[in-house]
């Protein structure tokens, strides 16, 4: 076993700012620079190993020679493969270069908890025989020291320190180290760091992080610990090198340690139903740096732990965490280490109850001493021994509970997603349903919607028409109102014989002919009332005409006066701008053809196409056009007219 690293200061009252050295606090640490070179035991190597380390310290600048050695020793003492490690493969020339006096300067950290406790490393086991004793002699100084200190504290009162003195003491209360540590940051996780540094090796989880299965610590396994703070440089550069195989290529390897809470790695074995070790160490105890460099880097240990799912987890009992969990699985010797898992509880009863009863974390097997045999047994602690304990008792035990467990848990957890794709299924099918049924009352409303806007549609439709038909229906009695007053009119006028008469022969659309006479001082209003007054039908009596106009007008105006009066507003009633509205029919020359519009006070002598007389036809104007005069005669013989189409002329 290596002697433990001591540095030895050249000043002896390290302590005190003088020319020999001087301090800076950082944070919770103090920081103490040596000047001198440091000295260190390495008898137990051979000449060609204490050279590789003497050239691995000068290319990197002064170091722990310690961890030096572990480096070198988990790649076969190769200086160039360390020197990667170290530097991350930048190559050995790009090492700081060493100073040029002949004096170094070596910084060495040191934590302030730990002071006022001083331990010799290098001590034997006479002192660790002794110290027993040394405490109950020391006992009566440290329950004055205590008591002083409580009414200092309680008075608030800075309780002065005693300096080295405090060192001299030989009692150590139980709980000193967690309250030591425990307020540091770090806790397990510092504790893989160190132990990654101190033995050379690397954690499986790390290595596989340097391969690029994960980032940081492989903790995909549970909640058993996110990773802790960034690794040192040592570790993190030697994680950096990777490797084609964990176990393959002869590196070093730790077991997977998970970080976290001890509480944390319970419930991750809980959950995931698998075998816990707890690994705890002291660092007062002799036993525990070769248990460190044999048992945690022992080959076929960590493949076992590996190749099983086994959680690791582990800690120094100076820290919160681990002297917690050391006194709950009662160690009372270091190293220790505790297989855990998930067992039946053991309950007075029937069979049936036994089985209903949930089972709970019980520890298997404890396990701690020294890891090297002695004359009459071998380590409790050794590989060989823990190794075989858990492939012949731990994992034949409980490998097919846990088995079952998680083959319950499957079930369980098959049978919860049925459940969920039930639910789902049946929801999915609920929301469909209501859909559709939500659709179809969308349609039917819309339907109805519909069928109403086309029903109140129809319904204004028809009301229009009626409305439409009343109008026209009270307007063709009122025309016909007009022509039996012009019919009247025309009858009671007194004959005027002033010049030759105007004989004119006149086609009606009902076939009938007929010749009226007409005088030079007659108009085309003269003649188109004549032509209108034979549209009366023959069922209306002349003796029943009106006497005086539908509408109110002048009392002294005569037939053609009232009628240029009223043909505008009646135009202008009906919505129309041709004045041939009110006639509803026109005249035109039988040969040649030309039309003869009405038109206001024009006289009849002025109208070239009716001087000597002539014939005249009478074609019937609608909405939609002029009649033809085949649809003409087609009505007239439908009403018993004459279907000659010749005329007379003035020698007929």
């Amino acid at each position: 076993m290596l002697p433990s690293i001591e540095p030895e200061p050249l000043c002896r009252e390290a302590t005190a700012k003088s020319d020999c050295g001087s301090k800076e606090r950082v944070g919770g640490w103090r920081r103490v620079w040596y000047y001198g070179v440091v000295e260190f035991e390495m008898d137990g190597l051979s000449e060609s190993q204490q050279a590789a380390v003497i050239q691995l310290r000068e290319l990197t600048n002064g170091g722990d020679d310690e961890v030096a050695i572990g480096v070198l020793r988990s790649v076969n003492w190769d200086v160039g493969r360390a020197a990667d490690l170290v530097f991350g493969g930048t190559g050995v020339g790009q090492a700081p270069p060493a100073p040029n006096s002949d004096t170094e300067r070596h910084a060495f950290t040191v934590d302030d908890s730990e002071q006022g406790f001083t331990y010799d490393h290098q001590s034997s086991s006479l002192s660790t025989a002794t110290r027993p004793i040394l405490t109950i002699l020391s006992f009566p100084f440290t329950l004055l020291s205590s008591i002083f200190r409580f009414i200092f504290n309680v008075l608030r009162i800075p309780f002065p320190s005693l300096g080295r003195f405090v060192g001299l003491t030989f009692y150590s209360p139980l709980n000193r180290n967690a309250s030591r540590r425990g307020h540091g940051s770090g806790g397990p996780d510092r504790w893989i760091r160190e132990l990654e540094e101190e033995t050379g090796a690397i954690c499986i989880g790390r290595l596989k992080a340097s391969k690029g299965v994960s980032s940081g610590r492989d903790n995909d396994r549970g909640e058993a610990g996110p990773s802790g703070p960034s690794s040192s440089t040592l570790s993190s550069r030697a994680a950096a090198s990777g490797g084609d195989g964990i176990f393959e290529d002869g590196r070093l390897v730790l077991p997977d340690f998970v970080g976290g809470t001890y509480e944390g790695a319970l419930k991750t074995c809980q959950r995931e139903y698998r075998v816990g070790c707890i690994i705890l160490v002291s660092e007062e105890h002799d036993d525990v740096a070769e248990f460190k460099r044999s048992t945690l880097t022992d080959q076929t240990f960590v493949k076992t732990l590996h190749d099983n799912n086994v959680l690791v987890w582990g800690g120094d009992v100076r820290d919160r965490e681990a002297w917690s969990a050391s006194e709950k699985l009662q160690a009372t010797t270091y190293p220790f280490v505790a297989f855990v898992a998930l067992q039946p509880r053991r309950t007075v009863g029937n069979s049936s109850s036994s089985r209903s009863t949930p089972p709970s974390l019980t520890v298997l097997s404890r396990h701690q001493g020294p890891s090297t045999p002695s004359r009459n047994a071998t380590g409790p602690t050794s590989a060989q021994t823990l190794t075989a304990h858990l492939t012949t008792q731990v994992l034949p035990r409980v490998t097919p509970y846990l088995a079952g467990l998680r083959s319950a848990q499957l079930e369980i957890e098959r049978a919860r997603q049925l459940r969920e794709e039930q639910d789902r299924a049946f929801q999915d099918s609920a929301r469909r349903d209501t859909e559709r049924i939500q659709r179809l009352m969308r349609e039917e409303e819309e339907r109805k919607r519909e069928e109403q806007r086309l029903l109140e549609v129809k319904q204004r439709e028809e009301k229009e028409r009626k409305r439409a038909e009343e109008e026209r229906i009270k307007k063709e009695e009122e025309r016909m109102e007009w022509r039996r007053w012009t019919r009247k009119a025309l009858r009671d006028r007194e004959a005027i014989t002033d010049g030759k008469p105007l004989r004119l022969a006149i086609r009606l659309p009902n076939g009938t002919r007929t010749v009226s006479q007409f005088t030079s001082r007659d108009t085309l209003t003269t003649l188109y009332a004549t032509v209108d007054a034979q549209l009366v039908p023959s069922h209306l009596s002349p003796d029943d005409d009106p006497a005086s106009p539908p509408s109110p007008s002048n009392p002294g105006s005569s037939l053609e006066e009232t009628l240029e009066s009223l043909i505008p507003s009646y135009s202008a009633s009906t919505s129309t701008t041709s004045t041939q509205s009110y006639f509803n029919f026109l005249l035109a020359s039988s040969y040649p053809r030309t039309e003869l519009p009405w038109s206001p006070s024009t006289p009849l002598s002025s109208v070239p196409e009716l001087k000597g007389g002539g014939q005249l036809v009478v074609e019937m104007v609608t909405d939609s056009g002029r009649s033809s005069r085949a649809s003409s005669r087609a009505n007239g013989a439908g009403n018993g007219g004459d279907d000659s189409d010749e005329y007379d002329t003035e020698e007929d």
